[in-house]
């Protein structure tokens, strides 16, 4: 074997190696403290949140990174059960989604994204306040897994850098001096 064929077999192998962790999607690309996190189940969790906080002339939750915010919370900040209602509820969104439109969340139109997200966004009318849980057509894991993807993406976007400095404005405490104030409003203070 000539010096030049052994390099381009060390090449192929050192390419091949790199590229095959992409190519098995069942296997973990990401390893957590009490739990695995494969491509699919990541790709779930970004779509989702990309489609609750999409990008417009502000980031997205991509951009953000929200959906690693979504897993380092759920694997801190949850207990073992509540992680086990977790997974089940992403597999029962995933066969809801396969089952509606026949191909998976991230494969799907923003308009049947919007569409799926919708029917777990409806509240009930005023008329129905006595409504029991138990008549929902959903399971407490499916409701669970999106009310925590939902809740963790709102969350981490209104704690991200880029809320916290460009959307609000922070100011120091006691904040900025007021001086215009009605003296009749200063005399009815005095009075009372």
């Amino acid at each position: 074997m000539d010096r030049r064929s052994a390099i381009r077999n060390l090449a192929l192998v050192m390419g091949s190696a790199a590229i095959l962790p992409y190519c098995t999607p069942g296997k973990p690309i990401a390893h957590y403290t009490h739990f695995d996190v494969n491509l699919d189940q990541q790709n779930l969790v970004a779509e989702l949140a990309e489609t609750i906080i999409p990008k417009t002339t502000s980031p997205g939750a991509r951009d953000l990174e929200l959906d690693k915010f979504v897993w380092l919370m759920l694997d801190d900040c949850t207990k073992k059960e509540d992680r086990d209602a977790f997974f089940k509820g992403m597999g029962e969104f995933n066969d809801l989604v396969k089952k509606s439109y026949n191909k998976t969340f991230s494969e799907s139109t923003m308009d049947e994204k919007h569409t799926i997200l919708n029917t777990f966004e409806k509240k009930p009318k005023p008329s129905q306040k006595n409504i029991d849980p138990s008549d929902d057509k959903y399971s407490k894991e499916l409701l669970g897994f999106y009310g925590t993807v939902h809740w963790l993406t709102a969350f981490g976007y209104t704690e991200s850098k880029y809320f916290m400095t460009k959307e609000i404005v922070w100011e120091l405490v006691p904040g900025r001096y007021n001086a215009y104030f009605p003296v009749k409003n200063l005399k009815a203070a005095k009075n009372g």
